[in-house]
């Protein structure tokens, strides 16, 4: 490899929503990330929900479009 053209690797601190923080190696000095093993449900067994709709949803939510309106317009 050529000297001096790639990025020096160093210390990188993990921080994640959560909290939970630990060291890796990266090009970056800090990292943040949303999902880490602390927190994932696939390692801690517990689900969770992020607050977040759908784009449909928050179309029909913006606009008032209702499910029921719709179905009593085709039954017409």
């Amino acid at each position: 490899m050529k000297a001096g053209i790639h990025p020096a690797y160093k210390v990188a601190t993990v921080t994640c929503s959560c909290g939970n923080t630990f060291e890796t190696g990266s090009v970056k000095e800090d990292i943040r990330v949303e999902v880490c093993a602390e927190c994932h449900p696939f390692y801690t067994g517990r689900q969770k929900f992020a607050a977040a709709d759908g784009r449909v949803d928050r179309f029909n939510k913006k606009y008032g479009l209702k499910e029921e309106g719709r179905q009593e317009e085709g039954q017409e």
